[in-house]
């Protein structure tokens, strides 16, 4: 029972993170970034920098959570359903290295910019975090479609257990061949 109840909670633990983590990456990039070219610089400038202060920790929380939930769910799946699962598991690494590596470094200029050390590149250093933005996006949404493929797989092709661990080698007598030499290979 244990081996039925294990794939199962994995699936839906990923898919849960996987499907929280497109979805906010989809919200910002469809909703909150095109509002920061709406308004004027110094609101664009003042809104982002709270923003990432929240971001910071819930979307990297989230990050994480999804790539804890990924691996436990390529770790109780099989054959495709766990290449499906490793595929959402790098993407999800891609998400989280784009973001350390790609935006947050903007960030951080974008906090001095709000302070009013505004540089004289920053709308191309804007275009810039906009394209990690929508690899991020695209990446985090390609995770989330390759989760559910591996939970779909998992579900339709559960792990068989093994004889020997469900006691029925022992039971039906194929441990030990008969006395008679009756059930051995000609």
């Amino acid at each position: 029972m244990q081996r039925e109840i294990f794939p199962r909670t994995a699936a839906f633990a990923a898919q849960l993170t996987t499907g929280l983590l497109a979805g906010t990456m989809f919200y910002g990039w469809a909703n909150v970034e095109p509002t920061f070219s709406a308004v004027p610089l110094d609101v664009h400038l003042t809104f982002r920098t709270e923003l990432m202060k929240l971001n910071g920790v819930v979307t990297q929380g989230l990050m994480v959570a999804t790539f804890l939930a990924g691996c436990w769910l390529a770790l109780a799946t099989r054959g495709r359903a766990r290449g499906f699962a490793v595929g959402g598991v790098a993407l999800t690494l891609t998400t989280f290295l784009v973001t350390r590596f790609g935006t947050v470094p903007i960030h951080d200029e974008i906090r001095a910019w709000a302070a009013g050390a505004l540089a004289a590149d920053y709308q191309e250093r804007l275009a810039v975090w906009g394209a990690f933005n929508d690899v991020r996006v695209v990446v985090a949404v390609a995770a989330f479609a390759l989760t559910i493929a591996a939970a779909d797989l998992a579900r339709r092709h559960p792990p068989r257990e093994s004889p020997v661990s469900s006691g029925r080698v022992a039971r039906s007598g194929g441990a030990h061949p008969a006395p008679d030499g009756a059930g051995r290979p000609a």
